[in-house]
């Protein structure tokens, strides 16, 4: 049987404070994977992605965690500020992060990479036009970059998620807000929240040994609220 364990591989997690940083970082640990774990946003400087992988040395697993908090802005109302600023966080990153690790994961011709990215991409919501807009050029840059690097052995998917418990989006005071639980009741087939832990084994187990047979996958983790 092949394990799910992630014994002895080694994983990048870039923006480990935030968002879902440090249940990743828990849970791959805990699953025993060595976790380089750089909190730092990456939007500023376009050599720091590079910069980052280079100073990790040997990547098995590039976990791209790239977070903002969404904002709220009728579409007329959307700056040419606010759309660099949410596409700088959320997109310009990823295709640096690649292109710096690719060649140390082509030459082993093995590598995974998971992007953790947004339901929001997959089902629309009111005033999230910038965000939404970005999350759904991560996934499209999956799918389509999926199909170069599984000729080299190396496979990237990535997380679509929703309605998981996180203090960015859904921490303890809005979990206990009753319009909000009235909100989970109406919205999320689940009835409530997945948790911090389930979201993150399951990112553990696309970067598995066991989980070899997904290409530029996109995987809505949401409770069924993406689904509807």
């Amino acid at each position: 049987m092949i394990s799910t364990r992630l014994d002895g591989k080694r994983v990048l997690l870039t923006q480990s404070g935030d968002f879902m940083g440090p249940a990743l970082n828990e849970v791959f640990s805990q699953l025993g994977a060595e976790v380089i774990a750089d909190p730092r946003a990456l939007d500023d400087d376009p050599a720091l992605p590079a910069a980052v992988v280079g100073a990790a040395g040997r990547i098995d697993v590039l976990l791209i965690h790239l977070a903002l908090p969404a904002p709220s802005t009728p579409a007329g109302e959307i700056s040419d500020a606010e759309w660099r600023t949410v596409f700088a966080h959320l997109v310009d990153p990823m295709p640096r992060l690649v292109a710096a690790v690719l060649p140390q994961m082509i030459e082993r011709r093995s590598g995974r990479i998971l992007v953790m990215g947004s339901a929001a991409a997959l089902r629309g919501q009111k005033r999230t036009g910038s965000y939404s807009a970005a999350r759904g050029a991560q996934l499209a840059y999956v799918q389509s970059v999926a199909l170069e690097l599984v000729q080299h052995g190396i496979q990237i998917n990535a997380i679509a998620q929703n309605f998981v418990a996180n203090p960015t989006y859904y921490g303890a005071e809005v979990q206990a807000n009753p319009r909000f639980q009235e909100r989970l009741k109406r919205e999320v087939p689940l009835g409530r929240l997945v948790s911090a832990e389930e979201d993150a084994q399951f990112a553990a187990y696309l970067c598995s040994d066991a989980a070899s047979c997904f290409v530029g996958q996109i995987f809505p983790i949401s409770g069924g609220w993406a689904n509807r």
